[in-house]
């Protein structure tokens, strides 16, 4: 109907090509509880460093010296949302704003010394937290687990340049 097959199709060697409605209800109630894991780690964050902030952090520490746009765009939000976030993290001394060489009416974000200390605390944090929640848990699985979230991630690409998901065409 929706250019995919329905539960029950078979590929040729028998396999399901899609999951069954009853598998993505239940994905859906366990992405919703992944909302009250998401908050928990937030507590674990510092005061002064927000999950906000801490994501902004944490994207010029993966990517280096990023725009606004650029920022916006990983954080899947829009410009005045990225602009709080930046600015926290400015007013401490974590970001500095430098004159973009190739547009002067740009700024490029990057990391101070300040900042990339904030982010080692924060990385010891959030690793001491998944550590003893995690403790009973083998190396293989947490690989799978990071495997599975990435895939699904992947799935959904960019969800902010995505007005409203309705049924396919």
């Amino acid at each position: 109907m929706y250019g995919v097959s329905g539960p029950g199709d078979l590929e040729p060697g028998g396999t399901n090509t899609v999951a069954a409605p009853s598998q993505y209800a239940e994905l859906a109630r366990h992405l919703s509880a992944i909302g009250v894991l998401r908050r928990g780690l937030a507590r674990s964050l510092p005061v002064e460093c927000p999950s906000g902030p801490a994501a902004v952090l944490a994207l010029l520490g993966r990517h280096g010296e990023l725009r606004m746009s650029g920022l916006a765009e990983l954080l899947g939000v829009d410009a005045s949302v990225s602009s709080r976030h930046v600015a926290h993290v400015v007013d401490r001394g974590w970001v500095e704003r430098a004159p973009d060489p190739q547009d002067g009416r740009s700024r490029i974000l990057r990391l101070t010394p300040g900042g990339r200390d904030m982010l080692t605390e924060l990385h010891r944090r959030t690793t001491e937290l998944f550590a003893r929640r995690l403790h009973d848990w083998t190396d293989d699985e947490v690989g799978e687990l990071i495997g599975m979230l990435a895939r699904l991630r992947d799935s959904f690409g960019v969800c902010r340049a995505l007005p409203h998901d309705g049924p396919e065409s």
